[in-house]
């Protein structure tokens, strides 16, 4: 079978997009690996199908590059935003495996995009330990604050927290610059260190703002932080509830290009 795909990238993490709104695609985790595969097949940290929506104007469904759907990404849900753009799609409001989604497109240059996503709301940020935080984002995410990520043993680490807790978890190292929050991610799926994590910078900016690090904009109880990951640059922007202690209107930005588009016999 022969099936055109697209592929997209935002800061890094990349997918394989697949136009899928006539639901005749119908890919085995085997295949979908296999389309994954940055030796034999497309490559990609995770593969999408945009499809119809009962209810808005698409649908995102997530697959891991182990070939399993997953639970929501947060990168991926700006690249199949701005893959919905190039397809046409003027509304950008969507449902995941976590719920509804709005986005906007924010600039366009050719095949480069700059997109705002709505994330789901985060009920709570529990402390786990001196300087981590789990807490859930439409994915789970620990979150430990470490001095010199860039020389911190993410592998070995990540490998130790991806399965310290029950169903499994992603895995954020984050240090604290001056003028951004350095993330580095171990992501569940496609069991490596990815160039950026949309739902685990979702994560690591509400645990900066949870364990008091001062945030790069705050207007009362709105703040925002400056991410730079691996892969580029994200921004996270939320709203905090002090009484019900909950975070909501969150909103994850960042870029979204199309690298290539191609058939492929699977």
């Amino acid at each position: 079978m022969k099936i055109h795909v697209y592929k997209f990238q935002g800061a890094g993490n990349d997918f394989v997009c697949i136009d899928n709104r006539k639901g005749d695609i119908r890919l085995t985790t085997k295949q979908i690996n296999r389309l994954c595969d940055r030796r034999f097949g497309v490559g990609g940290d995770g593969m999408m199908l945009l499809g119809k929506s009962k209810k808005y104007d698409f649908s995102m469904r997530y697959f891991n590059a182990d070939g399993r759907e997953g639970s929501m990404c947060g990168n991926g849900g700006r690249c199949i935003s701005a893959f919905a753009d190039y397809l046409g799609i003027k509304k950008l409001e969507f449902e995941a495996i976590d719920g509804y989604h709005n986005a906007k497109v924010l600039s366009r240059n050719s095949k480069a995009w700059k997109v705002r996503l709505k994330m789901s709301d985060v009920a709570s940020c529990p402390k786990y330990g001196r300087k981590s935080y789990f807490l859930d984002t439409g994915s789970p995410h620990y979150v430990e604050f470490v001095t010199d990520v860039d020389n911190y043993p993410v592998e070995t680490k990540g490998k130790y927290w991806r399965y310290h807790f029950e169903g499994g978890t992603n895995v954020n190292f984050v240090e604290v610059c001056p003028s951004f929050l350095k993330i580095r991610t171990w992501e569940r799926g496609v069991e490596a260190e990815t160039f950026a994590c949309g739902t685990g910078a979702t994560a690591s900016a509400i645990a900066a703002f949870t364990s008091k690090i001062k945030p790069h904009s705050l207007k009362g109880n709105s703040f925002s932080y400056n991410l730079k990951a691996r892969g580029g640059n994200l921004n996270v922007k939320a709203d905090f509830n002090p009484a019900k202690k909950t975070f909501s209107e969150i909103y994850l930005t960042g870029p979204a290009t199309l690298v290539f588009e191609c058939d492929v016999e699977i």
